[in-house]
């Protein structure tokens, strides 16, 4: 398949080449039915509590799942991808909710979609193959972290006024606020995370989030049959509806059209606004792409299909225009739901429609059901969720088996996301791997002595292998400088010299000026790109100084005849 066609742009193309090139029969559809059903029991309560965890009333998740869900299953480039609010956004979406608000962070999602859009448009698909493993693990292990962090509060039921958000000063607030532990809170935890670790042991296909919570729910039950009160997402939370109805939990009503920066409350759309959300959305688009393209190439080893990288990315984008303006917060693939629904049997993008469907009519149907939802539960599943993002066993790995280098990075870059933040780990991540890998492939360029080195005739003989680029030419040829010293001919084979750059052609025009006058310089086997790069630099022999030939041999031939 031509690079042209791996990288042209084929919106919809998901729902096309499975739906419209693949014959679509009812027995498919009974498949994607259950299949996203079963995605869409996970999904519900995982929606919420990742809302919660980002400073939003857990429906803004339903919302998002509904909507994004049902737009990126269409005009996406994978076909088993499942999109909603994911784990890995929480330490991005948490401070902008609590600096700007639900109307800012809304805001931040529609300018985030809009530059993933533009990131699909420019092709960017392919870019996600030179970020390196130890990066994508570090970041995403840190987020882990961080989000495992946020869950202790609301687990034991701590009291905390407010919740800093440094790093740090979190760890020493929750510490500090240990003294308020409520053993209620920290029971139906528990409860929650033990079924939700030993339910796949049992072999049952039905996700074990639903009977999780419905144990916590019971164990909350009991408790308030001795006055235990616990807190639930009826009690911590309400809505106001636009005829004036108050409620406390979620509203069973389905998404309203709203322009996001027309929110009750919210300060008008201004260029200082935009400016300020700027970073947050530049962060949000990024990690978007990543996960929703690692997401996708999961996908595809399990699955033997091939995703449309860029489609994809233009279908993230329309997701993430559209989901704002019903009040949907950001959205990508994700990683755990996708795989489910691979599991469950799915066989096109109609099951993810079908998920985001059923959280529709959840909304309308059950609201009042899950305001009953006890906030320890909810922050058992994000443990959990916590858990299988930060892939430990794939670090631990690493860490045991990798070179130094990738151990530094994955390190940083994980610490990094703890007590900074995500993009600057990502930066610093990509740039300090960039530099260590340069310094790797310079290591790696050698000059060795060849056979044909003939010291009674002052004849010097080497064959250089390895790229000969500004990190490693100038100390290649500085130790051929030493080594030519005494001889009268330097004989060069470039055989397996792939590359040359404008620093290696520097190091080698100073090379043929700082050797001795009297000496003469004999390049030969020259491939294509170097030699490419000398005709652009308009490198012509000197007679006498320096030579070109097309091989070793016939330049010993010619060096032997004078």
């Amino acid at each position: 398949m031509s690079t042209k066609k791996i990288n042209r742009l084929r919106p919809f193309s998901a729902l096309i080449d499975s739906c419209w090139k693949e014959k679509y029969t009812f027995a498919r559809f009974i498949k994607d039915l259950i299949a996203g059903i079963t995605v869409g029991i996970i999904a519900i309560p995982l929606a919420m509590a990742l809302a919660i965890a980002s400073g939003v009333p857990p429906q803004y998740g339903l919302y998002t799942a509904a909507i994004a869900g049902i737009v990126i299953a269409i005009s996406g480039g994978s076909r088993y991808s499942v999109s909603g609010p994911t784990a890995a956004f929480v330490v991005i979406l948490y401070p902008v909710s609590q600096q700007f608000g639900i109307s800012g962070l809304l805001v931040a999602t529609l300018m985030s979609g809009l530059i993933l859009l533009a990131m699909g448009f420019a092709r960017f698909g392919k870019f996600i193959e030179y970020i390196p493993v130890s990066v994508t693990l570090g970041f995403t292990s840190g987020i882990a972290i961080t989000i495992a962090t946020m869950q202790i509060k609301d687990f034991f039921g701590l009291q905390l006024a407010h919740v800093p958000e440094n790093y740090v000063d979190k760890v020493i607030a929750l510490a500090n606020a240990l003294p308020t532990l409520q053993y209620s809170d920290t029971l139906i935890g528990l409860v929650t995370l033990l079924i939700l670790i030993y339910w796949p042991k049992l072999g049952l296909k039905l996700p074990g989030h639903l009977p999780a919570l419905v144990a916590g729910t019971l164990v909350m039950w009991c408790l308030s049959l001795f006055d235990k009160q616990v807190a639930t997402i009826g009690s911590q939370f309400s809505y106001l509806l636009p005829d004036g109805t108050e409620g406390n939990g979620i509203p069973p009503i389905l998404p309203q059209f709203v322009l996001p920066w027309e929110l009750p409350g919210s300060a008008p759309i201004s260029w200082s606004m935009i400016t300020a959300l700027m970073p947050a959305a530049f962060s949000m688009a990024v990690l978007g792409a990543i996960e929703s393209l690692l997401c996708a190439v999961v996908l595809d080893n399990m699955t033997g299909k091939k995703h449309h990288s860029n489609s994809e990315l233009i279908g993230q984008g329309f997701g993430n225009i559209a989901a704002p303006f019903f009040g949907g917060i950001t959205a990508t693939a994700a990683i755990a739901r996708s795989a489910a629904n691979v599991r469950a049997g799915a066989t096109s993008p109609v099951s993810a429609i079908i998920h985001s469907l059923l959280v529709l009519l959840t909304l309308l149907v059950l609201a009042p059901m899950l305001s009953y939802l006890p906030l320890a539960a909810m922050s058992s599943l994000l443990l959990m969720v916590a858990w299988n993002m930060s892939a430990a066993r794939k670090v631990i790995d690493l860490i045991r088996r990798a070179p130094k280098d990738d151990i530094i990075v994955l390190l940083l870059c994980m610490s990094l996301t703890v007590l900074f933040d995500m993009v600057i780990a990502i930066t610093v991540g990509i740039v300090l791997a960039s530099l260590l890998f340069m310094r790797r492939i310079a290591n790696m360029t050698r000059i060795s002595e060849l056979a044909a080195t003939d010291e009674t005739k002052s004849r010097l003989v080497v064959r250089v292998n390895g790229p000969l680029f500004f990190a490693a030419a100038e100390r290649i040829f500085d130790e051929l400088r030493i080594k030519s010293e005494g001889y009268e001919t330097i004989v060069m084979q470039w055989d397996a010299v792939p590359v040359l750059d404008a620093g290696g052609l520097e190091a080698f025009q100073k090379f043929i000026d700082t050797v001795k006058k009297d000496t003469h310089i004999v390049v030969c086997d020259i491939p294509f790109q170097p030699l490419k790069t000398l005709a652009r630099a308009r490198v012509t022999p000197i007679e006498g100084t320096l030579s070109f030939y097309n091989s070793i041999d016939k330049a010993l031939e010619e060096l032997d005849s004078e």
